[in-house]
This record gives C-alpha cells, structure tokens and sequence, in this order.
C-alpha cells in the first residue's frame, strides 16, 4: 500500500504546474491582444458582493469589518467608471463554505470587463478564450486522461428550456411550493432549513441536482436567460416573463464561468442592496453597507458593459483531463 504524500508536498505535480504557469501566460496573450490591459484591485475590502449565494470571509480590523473579496467586480468597476475601456484580472478570490473536488475556499478567477459590450458579445469572448486555453493545452506531457477538445459554436440554452427539457416542467409556473413537490416527485433530498417561501433556493437546488449535471455533455453549453429575482447585479430585460441578462458556462456538468450585462442603474442597486441587507438581518449575520463604492461609482456614471468571472482551476482541471482542484493547484486548503 502506498503512502500518503507528506503534507508538506504540493498536491499537483510540477508538470501540471508549469501547464497552470502556460496557459495562464496564453490566458494573458489572450487579453491584450484583444485590447484589454490588466489591472490589480484589492483582495480586502470594506465592500462586499450583492450576490445572496456568496459568502465571503470577513475579517476585523480594529472596529473595522473587512471582506476578502469573492470577486474583483466593484473594484473593477470603478475602474470602467474612471474611464477604462477594456480591462481584466487574473488573481485570488475567496469564498466560505466551498470545499470540495471543484470547490476550494481560495481560487484563481480571470475576471474581464468591456465597456460597451453585452452579455451576447461576451460569450462570444468566452467561446474564444476557451477554445484558445484547450488549444495551448493540447499535447502537453500532463498525467492525466486524454480530453476533448471543445467545439464551436457553443450551444446556447435558456435557463427555461433546461428546466423543460430536464425536469419536464415549466418552472416559470410553479411557485415555492410547486418546485418543492417537484424536487418530491424527482427524489430530491432539500435541506429541513429550505422553506417554500424561499423560490430561489429552491430554483438553485433543482438547478444543481436536475438540470446542471446535463450541460455541456456534447459540447460546451451557455446556460442564459435566468430569472429576474436570481439578477444579482446583471440587467433585466422586459419579456413576458422578465429575465436577467446573465449567463453561466457549463462544459461536462462543470460550471465555469459566470457572465453579466451589468446594471448600471444606481438607483435599481440602491433597491437590491436593501433587499440583501433585509435578508442577511434575517438571518442574523451583518447588512450590507449601503454606502458601497459600487453605488457611488455608479452614480457618477458607470458606462454600459458587459464582464465575466471564469473559474481557471475549473478550466485547467477540464483542459488538463484532471480529476479534482487538488490535481492544478499546488497547496489546497487542507495543506494552505
């Protein structure tokens, strides 16, 4: 029987790591050739994210609560209302509670902003970077299973007809209490804490246990089109029923990017604070500051834009034929 690695011992080899060390290099290529520059925004914080599904680590500072932050996104946010155009980050972001084969607390996001764009021109971005990173992968002496080479066009679906086509209901007409017996009916096991007033939790797990594992089997796959009320900071548009202007990637199951519109209304923000600061009370942990940077930077006037958040460990493990993060990071949590 073999034994375990000492823990002091990074847990991917130095192969993989030097394809981690290339194709963020080709991840950087990618950008500025394409006019984007790189910027460098703050990992601590005084903000913290809208995003009800993110919980960052807080950390005190005196009297003060900071936040490592679960994204970049305010800080470069400010930056597009400063006047940048075309930006982009590669960096550590942190998350509690995520720990797992495609989770770990502390992970590397490239995140990218462009002024003007929508959500629709930066899919089209993310179809090219993917594309681009399995290419520079490709034949490479990485231990690890032989992987599939992603095909363009990406197939793109909405967040509705994966809910038909893999639950076979139409969600838009069931309530709290219709997708809880809708997870009954599927044999899906909800935590005793999930109640049918909560819609969304309940959309978020049948999304996680019906829906996703299906996405992206034949080739990668834009989930679009989620509901109004699962937003966070994207644009809604007015169809019937309204949607957000949002969109998530999925390749093999695995979700990799997540990609906005962006709000720019400071107004419509101010709104979706006090609701998450509403919530966050209820259940006893700190509201949101409403006195956010973001909020101010969009008052000033944050231009039309459209950005995304990608996973790269995600990507690598995807690109590299990986089983796990432990196999492309060198020191997961539990050897941090």
């Amino acid at each position: 029987m073999t034994s375990p690695a000492p823990d002091y011992r990074p847990t991917a080899s130095l192969a993989m790591l030097q394809l981690r060390a290339r194709l963020l290099a080709s991840a950087r290529r990618f950008f500025d050739l394409r006019g984007y520059f790189e910027v460098d925004t703050p990992l601590l914080s005084h903000d913290r994210v809208v995003d009800p599904h993110l919980e960052p680590f807080r950390v005190e500072q005196g009297s003060t609560a900071l936040y490592l932050q679960t994204s970049p996104e305010f800080g470069m946010k400010r930056l597009l209302t400063a006047g940048a155009q075309a930006i982009y980050q590669i960096g550590h972001v942190f998350r509690a509670g995520e720990s797992g084969r495609l989770h770990n607390p502390e992970f590397t996001m490239i995140e990218w902003y462009r002024a003007g764009d929508t959500h629709l021109d930066q899919m089209q971005v993310v179809e090219d970077l993917v594309v681009e990173l399995f290419k520079s992968a490709a034949g490479e002496p990485w231990t690890g299973a032989a992987t599939r080479q992603p095909q363009a066009p990406f197939v793109r679906t909405t967040y509705r007809e994966a809910f038909q086509k893999h639950s076979g209901c139409d969600i838009n007409s069931l309530d709290g209490a219709g997708l809880a017996a809708l997870a009954r009916s599927k044999s899906v096991s909800s935590p005793a804490s999930l109640d049918t007033s909560d819609r969304d939790g309940w959309l978020n797990l049948l999304l996680a246990e019906l829906v996703e594992p299906h996405l992206g089997r034949k080739r990668p796959e834009f989930l679009i089109d989620y509901p109004a009320s699962q937003a966070a900071i994207a644009r809604i548009r007015n169809d019937d029923p309204p949607v957000a202007e949002r969109f998530e990637l999925y390749q093999g199951g695995i979700e990799l990017c997540n990609g906005y519109r962006e709000l720019t209304d400071a107004t419509e923000l101010r709104r979706r604070m006090a609701a998450e600061s509403r919530r966050l009370a209820a259940a006893g942990q700190p509201p949101l500051a409403m006195t956010s940077r973001l909020l101010q930077a969009m008052e000033a006037g944050l231009p039309p834009c459209a950005g995304v958040a990608l996973g790269f460990d995600r990507l690598l493990v995807l690109a590299a034929g990986a089983g796990s993060l432990d196999e492309v990071i060198p020191f997961p949590f539990s050897r941090a």
